[in-house]
């Protein structure tokens, strides 16, 4: 009996007696679990679609021309975006045997891509333009079953319901339009592939990310006309496909959210949301926003969303959103005439870095002694505060200079990719699998230093193989069974309190203590004594046309007071943006983005809420950072002395502020 017959067999006994979860894989064997999603669509196969799965021909049932070209016409800008991330996920996975396919929401094959060589046998196998891929047509596939479950679906060789499938596994995602509903679905499927199912995790991640990030440009694009937020809790991955997205029409109501906006809210659906005002889902004033809080994108606003009292970070999507007019103060008469531009560094210095703030001076005496020494380096300090250009800057002064500099940040990467990219793998290492491996951050920065940006969000599985690399001086990538010799100086960095994490399990002792050679303690912005010499240095070394920088007093004095919670990033991105926008000689209030503008009325005591409601978030804050009002003035955003003076007009006792409440 040949494996179609085999199979077909199987999956008809699975429908006869579908208790048990499971079906034989051969005439003889163990049974083979099925996954519920693929135990559901037999069952919908079989019974609501009376399918055989005994044919044998390919042959797929393909809409007519007309039609096709008309669902094409009618899917325009689907394909405009999606055509461009298909073309870069084909250059991550070329070589490796997959056909990438985009069809709508019923199954229709919209547009398809592979290798030169694979073409015709893909063809043979159905993958062609205008096919219906549907579960009513082809049984249980990656994308009729993604279309039928509405959520990211693999369907690994025999779990296909046709037996003239059972040589294809598939990794389906869907993509869904501003209102949730199922617009189209992105597959990756590859013929007799060798791996097992479990190793198709890979190529998933890689398709849903794709399709999340299509999704989101769809999101933009739609709502061109409208006010576009975006928001992460982490300031980094705002305006990043990680962020929610809010669109909000002139009168402040929400009119559309994408699903990580969904996610991020921990909203149950969109109804929940849409309609409301922007001030009952976070704690802002609704005219500050639809003033546009910048006039750019780059600009961040703390906020906190209005059920759990989280802290976000809000940017004004300036790629989305129509400019309106912007109330300003007039013009002050006081000029500051600054030095004039001096080129922008590639990489800063220590020396550079040293500015006239005592706590930077001692950083950089400490640096400097270890600089040329394999000594590893832990930089802590908020988020922004400049720890990877401090590392790059240690690097450049060591004897590695001449070598790499190799920077990865391990929270912005998949729980799934971030193996492959730090170890590496070898060709074939896994499907997908670029045709000739890749060459891991460990072996691209031996000799040179590896940067570990955000080590607290590493995985305790991949803490147990980097401690191993660290002691042994060895790398042994996916998919090869012989180490090599790496000459390695690691750097690493973080914001979080990495010994709680280890008294609560969620990072490894050993590790730290192997990485922790010396501590770099990198200060707020709005602690830093050295603020002014900065704010000058920056406006002009970021001017580009070479004149000397003008701006008024008032102005100047004004980007003194702001508090800087996005720290020494949030300062670069705005004098950028005030350089590129403004017209004139002099840099004015009306050029300065309107968190900063509007700063003086809140510096001084956080904001217009209620005495009693900032004071329950400020007590609710401080004992959630154990009592470290360092911690806590870094959350909120302000100075620690402005936080003092908060807890004396709130009427905080002291006791509260040591965490004894």
């Amino acid at each position: 009996m040949d494996a179609t017959a085999v199979h077909a067999g199987n999956v008809l006994e699975f429908v006869r007696e579908p208790q048990s979860g499971q079906t034989r894989s051969h005439a003889v064997g163990p049974p083979l679990t099925l996954h519920p999603a693929i135990a559901g669509s037999w069952r919908r196969c079989a019974i609501d679609y009376s399918i055989d799965p005994g044919r044998r021909t390919y042959a797929p049932t393909v809409i007519d021309a007309a039609v096709l070209a008309e669902r094409l016409v009618q899917h325009a800008d689907l394909l405009q975006i999606a055509a461009a991330e298909i073309d870069w996920l084909y250059e991550h996975i070329a070589g490796s045997g997959y056909a990438l396919v985009l069809t709508d929401a019923s199954g229709i094959v919209l547009y398809e891509k592979t290798d030169s060589t694979l073409v015709d046998v893909f063809r043979s196998a159905g993958l062609l333009v205008g096919a219906d891929w549907s579960e009513r047509e082809e049984g249980t596939n990656g994308i009729g079953t993604c279309i039928a479950e509405n959520r990211p679906v693999i369907v690994y060789r025999e779990e296909h319901f046709r037996a003239c499938h059972i040589g294809l596994s598939c990794s389906g995602a869907p993509i869904r339009d501003a209102s949730g509903n199922l617009l189209a679905v992105l597959d990756a499927s590859t013929l007799n592939a060798r791996d097992t199912r479990a190793s198709l995790a890979h190529t998933m991640a890689l398709v849903s990310l794709s399709a999340q990030l299509i999704e989101k440009c769809l999101f933009l694009q739609q709502f061109q006309g409208e006010t576009v937020f975006r928001f992460h809790a982490r300031p980094e991955f705002v305006n990043l496909q990680h962020s929610g997205a809010i669109a909000v029409a002139r009168d402040g109501r929400v009119v559309a959210v994408d699903e990580t906006a969904l996610w991020l809210l921990r909203a149950k659906n969109r109804e929940t949301l849409v309609g409301r005002s922007i001030d009952e889902i976070f704690q802002v004033n609704p005219s500050d926003l639809i003033e546009p809080m910048s006039r750019t994108q780059l600009s961040l606003r703390p906020v906190r969303d209005v059920l759990f009292g989280r802290h976000f970070f809000l940017s004004l999507d300036q790629d989305a959103t129509t400019t309106r007019a912007i109330n300003v103060p007039p013009p002050s008469r006081e000029i500051l005439q600054l030095s004039g531009a001096v080129p922008r560094k590639a990489t800063l210095s220590l020396e550079d870095l040293a500015g006239d703030d005592p706590q930077m001076a001692r950083n950089i005496r400490s640096a400097r002694r270890i600089a040329s020494s394999r000594v590893p380096v832990m930089i802590q300090g908020p988020t922004g505060a400049g720890k990877e250009m401090f590392a790059r800057a240690l690097h450049a002064a060591s004897d590695r200079a001449a070598r790499s500099f190799v920077a990865l940040n391990c929270a912005a990467i998949p729980e799934t990719l971030i193996e492959s990219e730090l170890f590496g793998y070898a060709a074939g290492a896994f499907t997908g699998a670029r045709k000739g491996g890749m060459k891991g951050k460990i072996l691209q920065s031996s000799g040179g230093t590896l940067f570990l940006d955000e080590i607290g969000d590493m995985q305790l599985s991949l803490q147990t193989r980097l401690l191993r690399v660290l002691e042994e001086q060895e790398v042994m990538p996916l998919g090869t069974e012989t180490p090599i010799k790496v000459d390695l100086r690691v750097m690493c960095a973080s914001h979080q309190n990495l010994r709680a994490m280890i008294a609560r399990g969620a990072f490894r002792e050993d590790l730290y203590y192997r990485l922790n050679g010396i501590t770099i303690e990198l200060p707020p912005l709005a602690q830093r004594t050295d603020k002014e010499r900065l704010i000058r240095e920056f406006l002009a070394s970021e001017s580009c046309d070479g004149r000397p920088v003008a701006i008024e007093i008032d102005a100047f004095q004004r980007l003194l007071d702001y508090s800087w919670p996005g720290n020494v990033r949030e300062l670069r991105n705005v004098i950028r943006t005030i350089l590129a926008i403004c017209d004139s000689d002099v840099i004015r209030m009306v050029d300065l983005p309107s968190e900063v503008r509007l700063c003086q009325s809140r510096c001084d005591d956080g904001g217009d809420a209620t005495p009693s409601i900032e004071r329950e978030e400020l007590i609710q804050c401080i004992r959630e950072c154990e009592g470290n009002m360092s911690r806590a003035a870094e959350r909120l955003g302000v100075s620690r002395n402005t936080l003092y003076r908060r807890c004396k007009r709130l009427d905080i006792p002291l006791q509260h502020s040591r965490g004894i409440i």
